[in-house]
């Protein structure tokens, strides 16, 4: 007889352990003929032999069978006499009786389960009650329902909230026994918070109590009621989804997270919050492999995720040119849904390459520019343009893509003069789209020439201009980046529209003026002036008149003294800068504003400064080019000594003047100079770091840099002295390496044109005109170079005795 409690040194760990365990804990006791003589276990299906001996069926049969395998005579297992047959016959009272002694013991232990289920009781009892719950519902899955008629199912969920982990560990088991293969259970374990309840042991780390609320989970999503509720428990899929990916959770707690998520796919929420945690593969399936409305809907749930570049390549290799069929022949309702998932995954470069090669280019433009019952609404087009700029912006080809039968591509004249048609007939949110589209074609060297070309033929060039005054800021930003990139090949024609209207330029100023930082907008607003035609008389007055040059002036000085901090855009913004500042010494012989400009902000002095800026390549080259202008301006700015008028006698008699003072005057310009006043770069003292720039390794800079120099060697000033500053400078032997190493054609007429100067100073031609490479040079020069270089390295290899000089035998033929 079993005694009011459960033994508490007993917690069986096995269900074999379970059935030896509790066949002992019985109120009524146990007859022998109950208990099988071959299992020792009370029988269940009791059948009798020939010979009048009681068997489990199971067992008696598994003993005839290994009698027959392996030859033996078939014998009755107790007495070893042989049997005649193996013919079996049921036991039906004894099993009737075994079966009601058994539900009265089953009973009365039910009852003791329940009354030891209790979280204020010990933890023993309480272990040894839920392993018994287990232990009748492994019986028979009849004997579930017995649980459920009990209510031993909410008391054992009750048991959840103990504060022993080895009987939360061991309800959350129990549950999982009770549930399987019984949908009532399930449903019955729906109601309430318990789903909740069993889905926060989730957030277990590495527990026993996570690995049984996974495996109780499991068994629950296969009912399709509780995939809903389990779905909408908040923070249930994310963390499935993160188990699933773990790296340190037990293998079949993995596969069970993962089997688990796979019967929650049956609703679309749950989908979609699987989507939204990274797990894509369901939504893509559903999209590739549902019908029509289960596509619109996976469809729609793209579109609002939020992907990495990673994932949307994925995607859109994965479901891509679905989506793009979709987008084609789908409804209205379809289609919108279609162009918001493709928007979502085209904004990334390799992601809209993939959308390229599945064929996105031909059904983009045909919504576009579409009419009649095809006709896209607004905000459709917007999404169509917004996709058609993503793609465009990835570097692909696109005079290579052809767009329908007539082998038109997007840079076609046709094309481009319906995309500009659209920009001025639509509104700003499709104006901005298509303009940046129109960006991306500037960009490639491979279609902007066509681009231009059709942009000219429309006539569109002001149009264009006007969008720099729209209010609206990502207009204004997509427009001013389409014009800077229009610029280098069609300047003349932007600064006569910049220069005709009213108030683009003073937008574009008003734009780089303010005091922000340093954003795209202004970097894009400084390139397109910077890389207007400098030598634009007018445009340059203009700007005078708006103070352009005084604020660029104001915002590089800002730059150089770290006062606007460093952005991706600073680099950019000074070279810009520098270009519109240095345009005005372009103009300093027609325009006396240029001058007093250049005096007041002292521009050679920054200039000069500016050279020494490493790293800055196109900034050091423009300071050069700025110098060279400046410089060449020096001899007209010189004030020349005055010389007295001459004495009647000293007009007889030279004894009696005087030589003029010049004391003060410029070596060079022989007057008074200054780097303020003049731009002389001798008193600037220039000409060193000048020099130091003609080993730079940018030949670009180099260039400019020679070209400055030879400012100071050049007709109009004192050659003599000029080639002696060089001297000083150690300049000569810098100047004769840049000819030797012949980088380009440019360089080399210059560096010969600079040589041959300095070659006419006898001690420099003497020293070199053993120089067998010097020489060599020359001769390339004089036999390859253009007609003036070649005139030139005939003077420079006289002055070295490798050409005679005829002039001193032939001298009326000079």
């Amino acid at each position: 007889m079993m005694s009011g409690s459960w033994d508490g040194n007993n917690d069986p760990g096995s269900q074999s352990d379970d059935s030896l365990l509790f066949e002992r804990l019985h109120i009524e006791p146990i007859y022998d003929a109950f208990v099988c003589p071959l299992t020792k276990q009370v029988m269940r299906d009791p059948v009798t032999s020939e010979n009048g001996q009681t068997f489990e069926r199971e067992a008696i049969e598994k003993w005839f069978k290994e009698c027959k395998e392996s030859g033996r005579k078939l014998v009755c297992p107790l007495t070893l006499r042989e049997l005649k047959s193996a013919e079996l016959n049921p036991s039906l009272a004894l099993r009737n009786t075994i079966e009601e002694w058994t539900a009265r013991n089953e009973a009365a232990q039910l009852d003791m389960a329940r009354r030891s289920l209790n979280t204020a009781g010990p933890e023993k009892e309480a272990l040894m009650a839920l392993r018994y719950v287990q232990h009748i519902c492994r019986r028979s899955r009849s004997n579930k329902h017995i649980v459920r008629s009990a209510g031993l199912i909410p008391m054992v969920v009750d048991m959840l909230k103990s504060s022993s982990r080895k009987v939360r560990c061991r309800a959350l088991e129990t549950l999982r026994i009770v549930v399987e293969g019984d949908d009532e259970n399930k449903e019955l374990l729906a109601e309430g918070d318990t789903v909740r309840t069993v889905v926060k042991f989730l957030s277990h780390e590495l527990s026993k109590e996570r690995e049984e609320a996974v495996s109780l989970l499991y068994e629950l999503s296969t009912s399709e009621t509780l995939c809903e509720k389990i779905g909408s428990v908040n923070g249930s899929i994310l963390i499935l989804v993160g188990m699933t990916s773990s790296k340190s959770e037990d293998v079949s707690t993995v596969e069970k997270a993962d089997k688990t998520l796979e019967n929650l796919e049956k609703y679309e929420n749950n989908v979609r919050q699987m989507a939204e945690n990274g797990r894509l593969q369901p939504l893509l399936t559903h999209l590739l492999e549902g019908p029509p409305e289960t596509k619109l809907s996976m469809a729609g749930i793209l579109g609002e995720l939020v992907l990495d570049n990673d994932v949307k390549v994925f995607v859109a290799r994965t479901v891509g040119s679905s989506l793009i069929d979709i987008m084609k022949s789908g409804n209205m309702q379809s289609r919108e849904a279609a162009l918001k998932a493709l928007n979502q995954i085209s904004s990334c470069e390799p992601s809209a390459k993939v959308l390229l090669e599945a064929g996105i280019l031909s059904p983009l433009v045909n919504d576009l520019f579409a009419v009649g019952p095809h006709l896209l609404p607004t905000r459709l087009k917007e999404i169509s343009a917004t996709i058609l700029a993503s793609v465009v912006n990835s570097g692909e080809d696109f005079d290579m893509i052809p767009l329908g039968p007539d082998d038109q591509t997007l840079v076609s004249e046709d094309i481009v003069h319906k995309l500009l048609h659209l920009i001025s007939n639509t509104g700003p949110a499709i104006e901005c789209k298509l303009l940046q589209v129109l960006v991306g074609l500037a960009i490639s060297p491979t279609t902007v020439l066509s681009l231009v070309s059709a942009i000219k033929s429309s006539g569109a060039t002001i149009s264009l201009v006007q969008f720099i005054e729209a209010p609206q800021k990502d207009l204004r930003l997509a427009s001013i980046k389409l014009l800077q990139n229009l610029s280098p090949h069609m300047g003349p024609e932007l600064a006569d529209a910049l220069r005709g209207s009213v108030g683009q330029l003073s937008s574009l100023v008003k734009v780089i003026s303010e005091n922000i930082g340093i954003t795209e907008e202004q970097a894009a607003a400084v390139g397109l002036l910077a890389d207007l035609p400098e030598r634009d008389l007018g445009l340059t007055r203009q700007l005078l008149d708006e103070g352009a040059f005084v604020m660029a002036i104001s915002k590089v000085i800002a730059i150089r003294q770290g006062e606007i901090r460093g952005t991706r855009f600073v680099t950019p913004f000074l070279e810009g800068l520098m270009k519109i500042v240095a345009r005005v010494t372009y103009v300093l012989a027609d325009e006396p504003d240029a001058v007093a400009l250049c005096r007041d902000q002292n521009l050679a002095a920054l200039f000069i400064e500016l050279l020494q800026t490493n790293g800055l390549d196109t900034v050091q080259m423009v300071s050069a080019i700025a110098l060279e202008n400046l410089s060449l301006e020096s001899k007209n700015l010189t004030k020349l000594p005055e010389v007295p008028e001459p004495t009647f006698c000293a007009s007889f008699f030279s004894c009696f003047s005087k030589p003029p003072d010049t004391s003060g005057l410029c070596r060079i310009h022989r007057g008074k100079c200054s780097l303020k006043e003049t731009f002389c770069l001798y008193e600037g003292q220039a000409v060193l770091k000048l020099v130091a720039l003609l080993d730079h390794t940018n030949v670009n800079v180099v260039e400019a840099a020679l070209a400055a120099l030879c400012t100071v060697i050049d007709d109009g000033v004192d050659i003599e002295q000029g080639v002696t500053v060089l001297c000083e400078a150690e300049g000569v032997k810098p100047i004769l390496e840049v000819l030797l190493e012949k980088r380009t054609d440019n360089l080399r007429r210059r560096a010969v044109w600079a040589v041959e100067r300095l070659l006419r100073t006898e001690d420099i031609a003497y020293e070199v005109s053993g120089d067998q490479n010097l020489s060599t040079a020359l001769v390339d020069a004089f036999q390859h170079g253009d007609y003036r270089t070649r005139q030139i390295a005939e003077r420079a290899l006289k002055h070295v005795d490798k050409i005679p000089n005829f002039s001193g035998i032939f001298p009326n033929m000079g």
